[in-house]
């Protein structure tokens, strides 16, 4: 199938965004004298919004104001310190100008917070995305449709005529939950075996293979 929109996550899709996230969390968790996470540790916590990463990556004996003290910090600390290791994967960017050029629209639906998301847009991919939302407060976050519909919304595309495209259990849930087809790629936080234990019958190892569905 063609579609006339290509709806994209943005950590572990488009942008490897891991390092710079543990690097923030462990800043943010030495606030309260919590040990830090590695690596492999955070990549299974991201997915979720920010808030369910730091609620996994606080000890068991973390109080609900500990928990928020160290959410507050991140949400102050990471706009500034977001793009310092973190980089698009290779061949995104050339894909996403082919979806383009063949006509096609592209958007960026995240659970991460929204000014993250338009900053780092801003940043690795000037003018290459029709939309860009990230987690607001009046949107329930992904696997919600709730992002995704306001995307459609905007840019008069239906879903039919739409592909979510995605690297996590979350994005098959969003696709699903927005009633369109989803991508999976095998390059981000979770790895093949992985996304199809999670139903994904489409999944692909390289962004130039996303092309061929425009």
């Amino acid at each position: 199938m063609k579609y006339k929109l290509a709806i994209f996550d943005m950590d572990g899709t488009i942008l490897n965004t891991l390092e710079d996230l543990r690097d923030s969390l462990n800043v943010s968790l030495a606030v309260c004298n919590f040990p830090p996470r590695t690596l492999e540790e955070v990549r299974t916590f991201v997915g979720n919004g920010i808030h369910r990463t730091i609620e996994q990556a606080v000890p068991n004996e973390a109080t609900s104001q500990q928990i928020e003290t160290v959410f507050d910090y991140f949400e102050n600390y990471y706009p500034s310190h977001c793009k310092i290791k973190t980089a698009p994967y290779d061949g995104v960017v050339e894909t996403i100008r082919k979806i383009k050029a063949s006509g096609g629209k592209t958007a960026v639906v995240s659970n991460k917070a929204d000014i993250a998301v338009h900053k780092l847009c801003d940043i690795f991919f000037p003018n290459l995305f029709d939309y860009e939302i990230g987690q607001k407060p009046e949107n329930k976050r992904k696997p919600s449709p709730d992002s995704v519909n306001e995307v459609l919304e905007k840019l008069s595309i239906s879903s039919k005529d739409s592909v979510y495209i995605g690297d996590s259990e979350v994005d098959l849930a969003t696709a699903k939950n927005s009633n369109m087809d989803c991508i999976a790629v095998s390059w981000g936080f979770r790895d093949k075996a992985f996304l199809a234990s999670h139903g994904a019958t489409c999944i692909v190892d390289k962004p130039a293979e996303i092309e061929s569905f425009f």
